[in-house]
């Protein structure tokens, strides 16, 4: 017997292919096939990096609580508070994505750096997939959809980039985004996206050379991807369950 999802009421603009769709008789109500995460789909050379740098991450993490210390300890909590917090959920999310609030540049620009700390990804491409996310929630276009089932809104989209490019959303192809011009204008942001990667190792090794492979370890790799990271993937999931079983996406 095949496997299928509960979907939303299914419309052209939702994209996939309709062959995956059933509908159930005498209602709006849709199921839809599961992706194929593992073995039924190709993986692109990119998805295998991305997989071998979590696999790594993740293994060297397991080092955390044989080098604890308080200091590392402090040092992790603070930087979730400075790159979770004030980074992540203040303003790369409230300010940038959806605009609750304004700051002065200088402001701005020093909370959104904590965020580049984080290791969530440069503000541009961050927060075009999060408006891209809000504007298609819960259909097949969203990019991290709950009707893929817990592993794909988790972690299993940031593995497969054929889906990415089937919604335009890739990381290398972040100029075509229309939806973060107001981020692209600014050289700040430009600036950013260009030098990512520096910014993460520069604090890398800062923290290695303040307190050698326990501060690295719990400053960046624990607190980083284990903490900040897997709290905010989960939010693409766990909020979304009850519309993925239950609500039409329009109430009459």
């Amino acid at each position: 017997m095949r496997n299928f999802n509960l979907a939303l009421p299914f419309s052209d603009s939702d994209g996939g292919n309709q062959s995956d769709h059933r509908k159930i008789p005498f209602s709006d109500i849709i199921v839809t096939k599961p992706r194929d995460q593992f073995c039924g789909r190709k993986w692109q050379p990119i998805d295998i990096q991305v997989a071998l740098w979590f696999t790594f991450v993740h293994i060297l993490a397991l080092f955390a609580p044989f080098s604890f210390t308080w200091g590392a300890f402090w040092i992790a909590f603070s930087g979730y508070l400075l790159t979770g917090i004030l980074g992540i959920t203040l303003s790369y999310h409230r300010l940038l994505s959806h605009h609750s609030f304004k700051l002065p540049k200088w402001l701005e620009y020093m909370c959104v750096y904590f965020g580049v700390l984080a290791a969530q990804g440069d503000p541009i491409f961050w927060v075009s997939i999060h408006r891209y996310h809000h504007k298609y929630v819960d259909s097949n276009n969203d990019t991290h959809s709950p009707l893929n089932g817990f592993w794909f809104s988790h972690m299993g989209w940031l593995f497969d980039s054929e889906y990415m490019v089937e919604k335009e959303m890739t990381y290398y192809r972040y100029q075509e985004r229309k939806n973060v011009e107001d981020l692209k204008s600014q050289t700040f942001y430009k600036f950013i996206r260009k030098t990512y990667m520096w910014h993460l190792f520069g604090c890398g090794a800062l923290l290695y050379a303040w307190g050698g492979f326990t501060y690295l370890v719990w400053g960046m790799v624990f607190k980083f991807h284990l903490n900040s990271f897997h709290k905010l993937i989960m939010n693409n999931y766990f909020p979304y369950i009850p519309l993925e079983y239950s609500l039409p996406r329009t109430i009459s």
